[in-house]
């Protein structure tokens, strides 16, 4: 069995085991990667921690193992003994990893914002069906949006005058997480509709950062040195630039559904008067205003926006491939009468007052 795991923020950790079934212990495990070490002995102690270990270890308590047989001052680069128990968790699940797969990209023109939540809909149910290769959708807004979490109170959110007044549509998402802003021209938004296989192993958490390491490279790529703060925010020493959230979606051999948005630019003051931002969300932010907490990439690249979505497309494509695709009239059809019945009701923008 053969696992691969890239730590955020690190290096890549690749694990081959096998399993003792009649004991249901782990034997012959092999860890290696291109992350660095010191002693240089203390390799061979991340293999032979694990021999002999439960199958169902968790990642945690494999970690433990390392570490309570790795000599003291060890050092590790790039590389965290949590993230060689991920690696081994995804070996024993079968997960498969990105270059497994044709990524497609699909990036239309400007779309109503209910139409953008009923594709994430569509074309997440049609990869865990099989009838659509992994797709990473970049959205173009045709319209200003608040996007709602699933599980918010529409009431505490909104400021209903204010997004009135501003002419801002309010939409919900059929993930959950919190409250995003949006305007055409200021916000980078993009989706990953994978097959449930890629984040096999990896617990909620750990699939956020894992399914937004190549973002990370991107942004590293422009100068900024961006990192995941869990559960789902992109962050630098400038501020939150971005948000993610996520979705399982079941049927056929199931998908996730990661959609992340990204403050290119942002109204400060028009957001405080559309969002309802209270006290106690921004308590363990470290910081007392909502303004402080969002950076936009404009300022720290200097970049247009087009030039931003540029890049980070074209270091997907460097690291996994990426071919053009495009919403088919079939999708499209179910996506609209999506768009009308469901995320244009009233009645499921205020499932939760």
């Amino acid at each position: 069995m053969h696992g691969e795991y890239k730590v955020p923020g690190g290096k890549l950790v690749t694990v081959d085991l096998e399993v003792d079934e009649s004991a249901g212990v782990l034997r012959d495990v092999r860890v290696a990667g291109d992350f660095f070490l010191e002693p240089d002995d203390s390799f061979t102690v991340l293999s032979q921690a694990l021999n002999g270990a439960p199958a169902d270890t968790d990642a945690s308590g494999l970690a433990a193992r390392i570490d309570a047989a790795l000599p003291p001052g060890t050092v590790l680069y790039g590389l965290t003994t949590e993230g060689v128990g991920v690696a081994v968790r995804r070996a024993l699940a079968h997960a498969t990893d990105w270059t497994d797969y044709d990524w497609q990209l699909i990036h239309e023109g400007p779309q109503p914002p209910a139409l953008h939540m009923a594709l994430d809909e569509v074309l997440t149910t049609e990869v865990a069906e099989g009838r659509r290769p992994p797709t990473l959708r970049i959205w173009e807004w045709g319209a200003p949006a608040v996007v709602i979490g699933s599980f918010q109170s529409l009431r505490n959110e909104v400021d209903p005058e204010g997004a009135k007044r501003h002419g801002i549509e309010v939409v919900r998402r059929i993930s959950g997480g919190g409250a995003m802003f949006c305007e055409p021209g200021n916000t980078i938004t993009y989706s990953l509709s994978v097959p449930d296989a890629l984040v096999q192993g990896l617990s909620f958490a750990d699939s956020y950062a894992y399914l937004d390491d190549w973002v990370l490279g991107a942004l590293g790529d422009m100068g900024i040195k961006a990192w995941y703060q869990p559960l789902n925010d992109i962050a630098t020493d400038a501020g939150k630039i971005a948000g993610a959230a996520q979705k399982r979606i079941a049927g056929g051999g199931g998908a996730v559904l990661h959609h992340v948005t990204m403050a290119y630019d942002i109204d400060a003051d028009k957001m405080l008067e559309v969002l309802r931002i209270g006290r106690e969300k921004l308590s363990d932010k470290g910081t007392k205003s909502a303004k402080k907490r969002v950076d936009p990439l404009r300022r720290q690249t200097g970049l247009p926006r087009d030039a931003v979505i540029e890049r980070m497309v074209e270091s997907f494509r460097a690291r996994y491939g990426l071919t053009a695709g495009k919403v088919t009239d079939e999708e499209m059809a179910r996506a609209q009468e999506l768009a009308r019945t469901k995320f244009g009701s009233p009645e499921w923008t205020a499932r939760v007052p």
